[in-house]
This record gives C-alpha cells, structure tokens and sequence, in this order.
C-alpha cells in the first residue's frame, strides 16, 4: 500500500482549476456551528489526525478489524487519491471530525471508487465526470449534537459548487447491532423501510457484489435509521440499491446518492446561500 504523497497530497492532482481547490493557500478555515472551524488537509501530518480519529471511531469504538500499515491508524489505498476535510474543536484545534472526498480525476487514477468495491454501478457511468464519491464520515464520541456534521455538509456542498459537480455518492454503513437488535435484521428492517419511501429511479440502481441476506432476515422490525442517514434523507438523498455486507466493518452498506439539484430550499440557502 503507497504511503501518502508530502507535502501536497492529492491536490496537485485533481485535474481541476487551482482556482477551484478546495482550499487555496490564501483561504482561511471557515468558521462553523458550534465553534469548530473546516478546512481541507493540506499535509500529510493532517491527513494522519483524521486517520487517528477514523481508528478511533471505527476500530476501538465500533470494533471494526481494518488491516493498516501504521497502528492506530485507519489507512487505506483510496486516502492517497483522496481530498481530507477536517473539522476542529476550538479552542485547542482537536480533529473532532472528517470526511473523505474522492473526485472523477481521482477516482480516474486510481481504477475506481470505494463503493465500486462493494457495488456494481454500471447505471452511474454516465454520471461519472460531476460525480464525488464522500467516505470514512466519522465524528468524535464528544461531538455528537450536530454542528459537526453540519460544517462538513456546508463545507462539502461549497467544494462542489465551486468545482460544477454535481452528485455525490457513498456507501452509508448500519451497524450489523442497531438499537439493541442483534445481527442483521436492524438493518433488513431498514432496507425494508427506506426501499419503499427512498428509492432513486431505477436507472441509477446498482447491485451488491457481497449481498445483505435480507430475505433470509426479519426485516418486519421498527428500527429507526442511523442518524447520519436520517441527516442524508433529509437532504434529499436516495437510496440506491439493497445493502452490502462489508465484513471488515462488520455492517450492512447502503448505496446512497445526493445531488445538488436535489437540497431543500432551506439547506440550499444555508449552505450554498442561494
């Protein structure tokens, strides 16, 4: 696995505009809710800081068994494509969260994105040069009461406006144990409900390579989704196909699809001011 590239990471090779950077050198953090401040990782020592909190969450927290070339560490072949966008505490400046961003240029470089790992997205093809892939999202346990959440979904929103992209994709992960219930039937409950109420047209559904067993599943549960793809829902997003099995995270992976055509009025004037 290549380390990642110092001391300007992927940005000197997204293919777009330098103007269009996520941040330029001469753009200061922006401030969000809650005081915390976003900016885009510009080094490698800061890409390490949201790696840490990413094992932190993912590994310690939610027990996931991740191989990494550098302990307590969560790295993998995608993070050297990827832009990191890190939000911190003030004062005192902790990562307390962090996405990933993978562009078309980059998704190019590399063979692919994350979630064609999982899912075969043959019906997005067209979609592919204004497409971001969003990964690895993760808060700090202390953090959890939205503002951080809110800074990145402002921060990720203005990046791709700016860039004239215009969907984003991921994989949304339900832990295999939601809310007390064991296994995967959380998630098979889940599946059922959103599939009924959230689904894209079907010209952009895609396939799990390593399919959920929601037929073999008690999928008649009341589970409430996660909060983070609650968050997505009312955004606009949609779901795209039935859930994945990922076993390194041990959860059921949800093919989601949000576009910027999409955002309610009230989230498109509070993050892009239009």
């Amino acid at each position: 696995m290549k380390d990642l590239p110092t001391p300007t990471l992927a940005l000197s090779r997204l293919g777009l505009r330098e103007t269009l950077w996520p941040q330029s050198p001469r753009m200061s953090p922006s401030t969000g809710p809650g005081g915390v401040t976003v900016a885009w990782a510009r080094h490698q020592d800061e890409v390490r800081e949201a790696q840490r909190l990413r094992w932190r969450v993912f590994v310690d927290e939610m027990g996931a068994r991740l191989p990494t070339t550098l302990p307590g560490h969560d790295v993998d072949l995608f993070d050297d494509f990827c832009e990191h966008l890190l939000v911190r505490a003030e004062p005192g400046g902790e990562v307390v969260g962090t996405y990933r961003v993978l562009t078309p240029a980059q998704a190019r470089r590399v063979g692919g994105t994350y979630s064609d790992t999982e899912f075969d997205l043959t019906r997005l093809r067209g979609m592919r040069e204004r497409m971001v892939e969003l990964g690895r999202s993760c808060v700090h346990p202390d953090h959890r009461q939205g503002g951080v959440i809110l800074a990145l979904w402002g921060a990720l929103a203005a990046f791709m406006h700016r860039n004239r992209l215009d969907t984003m994709i991921g994989c949304a992960s339900i832990p295999m144990r939601q809310n007390g219930v064991n296994g995967g039937d959380a998630a098979a409950s889940i599946w059922q409900q959103l599939s009924t109420t959230h689904m894209a047209a079907i010209q952009y559904h895609v396939q799990p390579r390593l399919p959920l067993p929601v037929d073999r599943l008690d999928g008649s549960l009341a589970v409430e989704p996660p909060a983070l793809i609650k968050g997505y829902l009312r955004l606009g997003a949609k779901v795209l196909g039935a859930p994945a099995w990922d076993p390194d995270f041990n959860t059921a992976d949800l093919p989601m699809m949000m576009r910027l055509a999409d955002l309610p009025p009230r989230y498109r004037r509070h993050f892009l001011g239009a």
